[in-house]
C-alpha cells in the first residue's frame, strides 16, 4: 500500500487507567503495529479522567483522516459509560467490533458487519487454521460479555455450531461444559475451568487472563487463564495456552481489521 499509493494503516488508541493487562495488551499492539509498518499513536489518561475528556480524544481520532481505526482499550474504570463512550466511535473506524450496528450486522442472517469483534474472530481463525470441524459440532461459550462471549457465541453459530452460553447463574455449569466438542471461556477467573469440565478429546479456548504476582518475571507479575491448564491439557485434544494462545491471535486480527479499514478507505485492491 504505500508503495502504490503512498499511505499506510493508521490505528488510535485509547488507555485510560494502568490495569496490568491492559497494558501488556497495548504494549502488544504497539509491537505488532511497528513490525507490520501501521501507524499507531496512543492516547493516555489516568483513572480519574472524565468522559468528555475521552470522547474528545475518540473525535480527534474520527475527525483525522491518517487513523482508519479507533480502538478503545477495554475494560474501562467503573465511573466511565462504556456505552456512550464506544457509541462515539466512528462505525467506518470501529475496528474493534463493538459499534451497535456492527454487533447488530452479526447477530442477523443475511447481514455483513464491517468489522468483527477481534477476540472472537481470532478464536474462530485458530480452530480454522488448525482444521477443527465446527460445522454441527457442539461449542459451549462461558461468559456473554460484549467482547467475547455473546460475539463469539454469534460467530460460532455463523459456522454452524449449536452454541449453549454459560453463565453465572447456571446451575452445575460442568455438566454443559462437559457435553462440548468446543469449550471456549472469556469470564477472567482463574482456573476456573477443570479438567473435570472438559469432555475428552474436546478443543479447549481460553480467553481469560487474570494477572498474578510473580516476582521472578520482569514486570512483576505473570498471567494465568480461565482454564486450568495443567488439568485440561490431560483431557483435551487441543488447547490454547495462556500467555500465548488467543492474545497473539486478537492483535492479529485488529491489524488485520485496521487493514481493511485502510483498504476500504482508498479503495486499495
Amino acid at each position: 500500500m504505500k508503495k502504490t499509493i503512498g499511505e499506510v494503516p493508521g490505528l488510535g488508541v485509547i488507555l485510560v487507567g494502568e490495569r496490568k493487562d491492559s497494558l501488556t495488551y497495548v504494549r502488544n499492539k504497539i509491537t505488532a503495529c511497528e513490525e507490520a509498518g501501521i501507524k499507531f499513536k496512543l492516547t493516555e489518561f489516568s483513572d480519574t479522567c472524565t468522559e468528555d475528556e475521552v470522547c474528545d480524544a475518540i473525535m480527534r481520532f474520527n475527525a483525522d483522516p491518517s487513523f482508519h481505526g479507533i480502538l478503545v482499550q477495554l475494560p474501562l474504570p467503573q465511573h466511565l459509560n462504556e456505552e456512550k463512550i464506544l457509541n462515539v466511535v466512528k462505525l467506518e473506524k470501529d475496528v474493534d467490533g463493538f459499534h451497535p450496528v456492527n454487533m447488530g450486522n452479526l447477530a442477523m442472517r443475511g447481514r455483513e458487519p464491517l468489522f468483527v469483534p477481534c477476540t472472537p474472530k481470532g478464536c474462530v481463525e485458530l480452530l480454522i487454521r488448525y482444521g477443527v470441524e465446527i460445522m454441527g459440532k457442539k461449542a459451549v461459550v462461558i461468559g456473554r460479555s460484549n467482547i467475547v462471549g455473546l460475539p463469539a457465541s454469534l460467530l460460532l453459530q455463523r459456522h454452524h455450531a449449536t452454541v449453549t452460553i454459560v453463565t453465572a447463574l447456571t446451575p452445575n455449569p460442568e455438566e454443559i461444559t462437559r457435553d462440548a466438542d468446543i469449550l471456549m471461556s472469556g469470564v477472567g477467573v482463574p482456573n476456573f475451568v477443570r479438567g473435570s469440565w472438559v469432555k475428552p478429546g474436546a478443543v479447549v479456548v481460553d480467553v481469560g487472563t487474570y494477572p498474578i504476582e510473580d516476582k521472578s518475571c520482569e514486570q512483576g507479575y505473570r498471567l494465568i487463564g480461565d482454564v486450568c491448564y495443567e488439568e485440561a491439557s490431560r483431557v483435551a485434544s487441543l488447547i490454547t495456552p495462556v500467555p500465548g494462545g488467543v492474545g497473539p491471535m486478537t492483535v492479529a486480527m485488529l491489524l488485520y481489521n485496521t487493514l481493511e479499514s485502510a483498504t476500504r478507505k482508498y479503495n486499495f485492491v
